[in-house]
């Protein structure tokens, strides 16, 4: 008896299905880093129409995902990173919530029409959008499952398993969970966001999340030179196949001689460049005032364990508890106290919005002068060196 039915049209070996489903799942992965999240939601990224409509219909086949709804569902998550009202924290729901119930949160979400009007906005509203996507949610997950029958036979029940758990694993579980939760840190951003690891291969670059956290708005999620961002190498190819237009990416400072004095241009690179300026404070004024200390007072106990993460965490972060330490540390060393203390004006500085060029200008100049005067030969050199931040040429 001829069961040759049963694997379908296509009658593949083994390997064979693996590399299917395997690449199935990157085209979904694909169409969320590069459609949904650099091009939909963020603007960082404009990819060819035809390319566009292709992401947006696999979304629909292999998910029921709208992309009015994902886009939504994550600028509500930059507007509230990480403090009520982020759809998806593991600081506010918790790990375990979020890793394996992050789909029931995302849905939860989409079902509240003001998240959709406030933040949906600017997104797909064509004929197709209004008349099939929307209107027939669900057909496109039946038609996927018909097809994958039809050519893959009864490996096509795993094929569509794998392909319908990978979203919410991925996506909702892995990126907004762990991203959030476990991981390195390259830049001390207001919320929780973390690097999973260095190479950002199995979820299209999202695992460099702390990088995209720290840069929105940039296409590129790689930030150091060990890192690796595939949905980067994606861009690339597509651009020079005149599919894809890059925006934006995020800024690297340009140095100049130090300025006598700080200026409006030097004002403007500081800020832009802000979270490159915290990451350089931590490494060459916070840790090795540290160091020197603790080498100084190597009995003290207050400058041993986990005081590092403590001086260079946002304050934001911080529960009671670690903040009570703090206050601890830095009322028992006056050093410290200083250099945190200046570390605060900083971020002070790049968070008045409201002020006037002429104001900020005179914040940084004062900043720079009492910096040099400290005493402190870290934060002298940093002043000076803060004086040859510079925009890079346009």
């Amino acid at each position: 008896m001829d069961l040759g039915f049963l694997y379908g049209f296509l009658n593949l070996s083994f390997w064979e299905y693996v590399l299917v489903t395997v690449i199935m799942v990157q085209v979904t992965v694909m169409a969320v880093t590069l459609y949904l999240h650099r091009d939909a939601a963020h603007r960082s990224l404009e990819l060819h129409p035809a390319l566009r409509h292709f992401f947006r219909f696999w979304i629909w086949l292999s998910s029921a995902m709208l992309t009015r709804e994902w886009v939504a569902v994550h600028r509500k998550h930059h507007s509230f990173s990480d403090v009520p009202g982020d759809p998806h924290s593991p600081v506010v729901f918790g790990i375990r919530k979020v890793l394996w119930q992050g789909a029931e949160l995302y849905a939860e979400e989409i079902c509240k029409p003001e998240t959709l009007e406030k933040y949906g906005r600017g997104t797909p509203d064509d004929w197709v959008e209004r008349n099939v996507y929307s209107r027939y949610k669900n057909l496109g997950i039946v038609l996927m499952v018909i097809t994958d029958l039809l050519l893959f036979g009864v490996p096509g029940i795993i094929i569509i398993a794998v392909q319908m758990i990978s979203m919410p694993l991925l996506a909702a579980g892995v990126i907004n969970g762990l991203g959030h939760h476990s991981g390195y840190r390259n830049f001390e951003c207001e919320d929780a966001a973390r690097n999973i690891v260095p190479w950002g291969i199995l979820v299209g670059g999202e695992e460099l999340h702390n990088n995209h956290h720290a840069f929105p708005a940039s296409a590129k999620f790689s930030a150091r030179s060990w890192e690796f961002d595939i949905g980067w190498f994606y861009i690339r190819i597509l651009e020079s196949l005149g599919l894809a237009k890059v925006h934006r990416v995020a800024p690297e400072p340009a140095r100049v001689t130090p300025r006598r004095t700080v200026d409006l241009e030097n004002l403007r690179a500081v800020i832009v460049n802000r979270m490159h300026v915290l990451r350089d404070y931590s490494r060459k004024v916070t840790l090795p005032v540290l160091r020197a200390e603790s080498a100084r007072d190597a009995g003290v106990a207050y400058l041993k364990r986990g005081v590092r993460k403590l001086l260079v965490r946002h304050p934001r972060l911080l529960d009671e508890q670690a903040a009570r330490r703090l206050k601890e540390v830095l009322a028992s060393n006056p050093a410290l106290r200083t250099v945190h203390e200046f570390r605060e004006r900083l971020l002070q500085l790049w968070s008045g919005a409201h002020a006037s060029n002429e104001r900020l200008v005179a914040q940084l100049r004062e900043w720079c002068a009492q910096a040099e005067a400290s005493g402190i030969k870290a934060l002298q050199d940093f002043a000076l060196s803060l004086r040859g931040y510079a925009m890079q040429p346009a």
